[in-house]
């Protein structure tokens, strides 16, 4: 693969960047406050067209290749973790209509979704139920021409803003998916507050008590909710999370640096102090190593190689992890200062910490990363056993 980008995707970054310094800057601390976006900087980003970012050009949306998505995603998370999680969300139900949608669903949500009139929700966590997908406790039971839902969800981002959901339940005791619309009898949204980090993701509480819908909402087939759905799903999630790691990476890199620059300790500025300067080196090459990574698993997503999921899986844990250690280094460079809302990096420091858990923790990474080693190493010794016994047998026959 070519690491450099082409001249469509450096017009584009170029573009990505001016909307987050003049958009999305000036409204992150205020998100952060708030617990909310902004909805002037909100009907900015519709405007833009951002929300349709990652959907095809006939139902109105960008069409944008996958590199570019996550030079998108990472010169937001540069400016807010939020908004940059409102992306993730919006293509998440987005990219599974487009996939697995019958082409009624697909001619019906598509093509406010790509405008961002209508915004979108994943609902997959529940209260009992995180890492272990598989074991979600909502119910879904066919009743005629309806669904009935009963069940219970948390910690579901932009759940509060969000006009159409993708649910999973349980029907015929197998993980199912269905698109289930915020009006819906029986459906109830109850806001959340004091996340820790990523504070304007507007998490929610999903409640279905007897919710009812039509039985056309049915997203794909009985029983592929997780297998199908949930896991492209969560995939892209995970994509453009390790690209918002390496913007907000970025973000701690270029403010310790103008605080290394400006502040004055014993007559110099600190940025002279080689233990400053070791740390100011450590971000930088580590948020350059999580960028390469980040392309590496773009480019394997653009052409189509099976590939792209483990190395998504590689560059999310590697820029999670690496982001939680640069905004702390960001706070150690500003002393005090690092402490205070006065300064940005105490909210970036919060906002890393959210990367290690959403979309797969840290733990879960290390476990499917080692066992896909594992497995590799076999194979590639069953194939070399296999290579040693073809040259024995030819040189006995020689």
């Amino acid at each position: 693969m070519k690491v450099e980008l082409n001249a469509e995707q450096l017009m584009w970054q170029e573009q990505f960047k001016d909307f987050v310094d003049s958009e999305i800057i000036p409204y992150a601390s205020l998100n952060d406050s708030e617990e909310r976006i902004h909805p002037e900087l909100l009907a900015k980003i519709t405007e833009a067209g951002y929300l349709g970012s990652m959907l095809p050009k006939e139902y109105g949306g960008m069409e944008l290749d996958n590199i570019t998505i996550g030079i998108l995603n990472e010169e937001v998370g540069r400016g807010c973790s939020s908004v940059r999680s409102l992306l993730t969300v919006q293509g998440m139900v987005g990219l599974a209509i487009l996939r697995w949608g019958t082409e009624q669903q697909r001619q019906y949500w598509l093509p406010t979704l790509a405008t961002g009139t209508t915004l979108g929700s994943f609902g997959l966590t529940e209260p009992s139920v995180g890492s272990d997908a598989k074991s979600i406790e909502t119910t879904a039971v066919l009743d005629g021409d309806e669904y009935i839902l009963n069940g219970h969800k948390k910690w579901i981002t932009m759940g509060q803003l969000a006009d159409v959901f993708l649910i999973l339940a349980q029907c015929e005791n197998k993980p199912t998916a269905f698109i289930v619309e915020r009006d819906s009898i029986g459906f109830s949204v109850e806001p959340m507050s004091g996340l820790l980090g990523a504070r304007a993701s507007m998490i929610a509480e999903l409640k279905m008590d007897s919710c009812r819908i039509p039985k056309e909402n049915l997203l794909g087939q009985v029983g592929t909710g997780l297998s199908h759905v949930a896991l492209p799903c969560l995939d892209y999630g995970r994509y453009t999370i390790a690209c918002g790691c390496v913007g907000l990476a970025k973000a701690c890199l270029d403010a310790s640096v103008h605080y290394a620059n400006s502040r004055i300790q014993f007559g110099r500025a600190i940025r002279e102090n080689q233990m400053i300067q070791k740390m100011i080196t450590e971000m930088s090459v580590n948020m350059k190593a999580a960028r390469m990574l980040c392309y590496r698993a773009g480019y394997l997503r653009d052409v189509g190689d099976p590939e792209s999921i483990m190395e998504t899986w590689t560059a999310k844990y590697f820029a999670s992890t690496m982001v939680n250690k640069v905004a702390s280094d960001a706070v150690q460079i500003h002393g005090a200062n690092g402490c205070h809302r006065d300064y940005p990096v105490e909210r970036y420091y919060r906002d890393a910490r959210i990367n290690e858990i959403i979309e797969g923790t840290t733990q879960m990474h290390e476990i499917l990363i080692a066992t896909q080693e594992v497995v590799t190493h076999r194979r590639e010794m069953r194939r070399s056993n296999k290579a040693e016994k073809v040259k024995d047998s030819a040189n006995r026959n020689v």
